[in-house]
């Protein structure tokens, strides 16, 4: 099955995300069907903060080691797409294509002095002339695209999601990812705002694997969450290290 064909199913595809190529092992070994780079998980393994601090280059090498590791689709957080010029964004979209990436993410906001969503209609302007390119070089890849009202605790997020959801549908992307909506009747609204698979992320409050799917939920991801747990746990194995001057806490 094809990986937007992954979508289209009455049980909502898990991806898995990854940083590494051991990452990417074990989510085939577990017999996930998909899996997604975390950007911040990533960026963090390479010693940055999130927000396009490690340039493209570092991150064609992260991704060719985990498809040289794996068999499973592979989708690529492009964050927002190292570069504002929809040329160059589209450039990196292809390279990631001609590797054997079979899809996106790429997100309506940036982060300079903290994180800010991009102005709806222009990044709509801009999808759609990244479509254009790729079509002309014909390149087909699934373009999930991630809107951020909610993951920034805007005020109006639901009614904000709405309208964005509604301009980037209108240029042909193939998904839209809200990460941070948590509440039923908010996933509930925006999965029947649009034709478009929806794609939540995993939070404390989001609801389980069943209820999503009884939403119509067709996506759930990981971010940066399972990476950050087991980075605590590594700190936690060497502090037990350090107090007990011992390896026994490793075993």
């Amino acid at each position: 099955m094809n990986f937007k064909n992954l979508h289209k199913q009455n049980t909502p595809l898990i991806i898995c995300n990854v940083w590494d190529a051991a990452s990417a092992k074990t989510a085939e070994k577990l017999n996930f069907k998909a899996i997604g780079t975390s950007s911040a998980a990533i960026a963090n393994m390479l010693g940055y903060v999130d927000g396009e601090q490690m340039n493209f280059a570092e991150l064609v090498y992260i991704v060719k080691r985990i498809l040289a590791s794996t068999s499973l689709p592979l989708t690529v957080d492009i964050e927002a797409g190292f570069s504002r010029n929809p040329t160059e964004i589209a450039a990196h979209i292809k390279t990631l294509a001609d590797l054997g990436v079979v899809g996106i993410n790429i997100e309506d906001s940036i982060v300079t002095n903290g994180r800010t969503l991009l102005n709806a209609a222009d990044f709509a302007k801009d999808l759609s002339v990244i479509k254009q390119l790729l079509k002309e070089n014909e390149v087909n890849i699934f373009i999930n695209v991630r809107t951020d009202p909610f993951l920034l605790g805007r005020n109006n997020a639901l009614m904000e999601t709405k309208e964005r959801i509604k301009r980037y549908e209108s240029v042909g992307i193939d998904g839209i990812f809200v990460p941070c909506i948590t509440n039923e009747s908010d996933i509930s609204v925006v999965v029947n705002h649009t034709t478009l698979p929806i794609n939540v992320m995993c939070m404390p409050d989001l609801p389980d694997f069943n209820a999503l799917k009884k939403l119509n939920v067709k996506r759930i991801s990981m971010g940066n969450f399972v990476f950050d747990s087991l980075s605590d746990r590594f700190e936690d194995a060497l502090g037990s290290i350090v107090e007990s001057q011992s390896f026994k806490p490793v075993f």
